[in-house]
């Protein structure tokens, strides 16, 4: 990722104004055995108490990084319960970048979040819908095939 991914300006600009980055090699103890690093590169968004909140594992291109590190803060801000801000920032990622590979996780986690916020299952209805036409040969769309029918 060295000589694709950290020089693309995009990519300077994100983790410059947005996370703080820390980079480890995977012999750095304790926190190489703590999250289990067998093999780099491996990327964690925590937070401030080092709780994970999303992880990758492997090379990811400047197209695929910046849609990653938005889904891993859509994540964080979901688990604290920050959902329209979450579903905002999902939205945004998905308008942006659609044919990325965090996209259909994007949906059905905006999805969720929307219906947590306001219990209306049409947002759970409408994750099928995206999924089983946009996304239908991910996991994403059979996770959210149950909503099909609401």
């Amino acid at each position: 990722m060295d000589a694709v991914t950290y020089p693309n300006q995009k990519v300077i600009d994100y983790l410059s104004n947005r996370v703080v980055p820390l980079r480890l090699g995977h012999e750095a103890q304790p926190f190489a055995e703590q999250f289990k690093v067998k093999w780099t590169p491996r990327l964690f968004l925590l937070d401030d108490q080092a709780q994970c909140h999303h992880d990758g594992l492997g090379f990811f291109p400047p197209q695929e990084l910046l849609p990653f590190l938005d889904l891993g803060q859509g994540k964080f801000l979901f688990n604290t319960n920050q959902l329209e801000t979450a579903a905002d920032l999902l939205d945004q990622l998905i308008k942006e970048s659609p044919a990325c590979g965090s996209a259909p996780e994007a949906v059905y986690l905006r999805g969720v979040a929307r219906f947590k916020k306001n219990h209306e299952a049409s947002h759970l209805k409408e994750v099928n819908r995206i999924l089983a036409f946009d996304y239908p040969m991910t996991m994403w769309a059979n996770r959210g095939f149950p909503y099909w029918n609401l």
